[in-house]
């Protein structure tokens, strides 16, 4: 990967998203973006050592965070009323164009029944080849670090906010993003599970519609609702504890960060367990 991309990339982590210009913008002036408007779908090495040494971090808390509004009240993903359907529909969407240069579409991996679901950034070339999340380097120090709190992919459900491969593995463009977030919105709703973990900036501001930045927001329990088109929250679905932390290809890139990320898999254990 060429240096220069691999600084953007750091940058992009650090929650840095663009640069200064040369010339002032008056954000002020401009008008709003028009909503996204989608076609219908078809029929349907490393390790995180628990030696690490100890970070003081803040109390952990709950905050309630603003539930974004839904981009298209009738995008597909949201009449799909089962994981199955689900995957069927966003197999058959063709309303992204990162999908006309991937080779298969990277829906999820692990158990539909476990309580913890994480979610990544989208996929990498290993991941795109084989059809799942998390399968190459970052995938392998992903499951050192489930491992170390006793999990693996029979106790966790993974997925990404971005199913196929943008080339090259740049990062996901925001309009990229804007198009699939309603899948994984939809992914939580069906899935529903007690704890959701973000992993990444591109994750956790997708997810959470925070601005913050990873850094600021990792380790942090914040609270989400996926946002339903069309269905009444009367109670019946609970908000999810939800938790950002970095990404473990950041983690490759910075191993210096590995000590905070022990610190959030510390707090996660401790949720599972009724202790946090």
């Amino acid at each position: 990967m060429p240096r220069n991309h691999m600084l953007f990339r750091y940058f992009h982590d650090l929650g840095l998203e663009f640069a200064l210009q040369e010339e002032p913008r008056n954000r002020m002036d401009e008008k709003d973006e028009q909503p996204l408007q989608f076609p219908k779908a078809a029929a349907p090495s490393t390790s995180i050592s628990p030696s690490a040494p100890q970070v003081q971090t803040s109390p952990t808390q709950i905050t309630p965070l603003p539930i974004r509004k839904a981009i298209a009240g009738d995008h597909p993903a949201y009449a799909c009323k089962t994981l199955a359907e689900l995957r069927q529909t966003l197999e058959a969407f063709d309303g992204c164009d990162l999908k006309k240069t991937a080779t298969h579409t990277v829906f999820c991996d692990g158990n539909p029944n476990a309580d913890v679901m994480l979610i990544g950034e989208a996929p990498g070339a290993e991941e795109d080849l084989q059809g799942k999340p998390f399968v190459g380097m970052s995938g392998q120090l992903l499951d050192k670090m489930l491992g170390a709190i006793g999990l693996d992919r029979t106790t966790v459900y993974i997925a990404n906010i971005v199913p196929w491969r943008p080339p090259a593995n740049r990062t996901p463009s925001t309009q990229e993003v804007a198009i699939c977030q309603p899948f994984i919105e939809q992914h939580i709703y069906l899935k529903k599970p007690k704890f959701l973990v973000l992993l990444g900036g591109v994750a956790t501001k997708a997810i959470l519609n925070n601005h913050a930045g990873i850094m600021r927001l990792r380790g942090q329990w914040q609270s989400y609702t996926p946002p339903v088109p069309g269905v009444k929250n009367d109670g019946e679905f609970q908000a999810i504890r939800t938790l950002p932390t970095f990404h473990p290809a950041f983690l490759l890139r910075s191993p210096n960060q590995k000590i905070y990320a022990w610190e959030d898999l510390k707090t996660l254990k401790a949720a599972i367990e009724g202790k946090g």
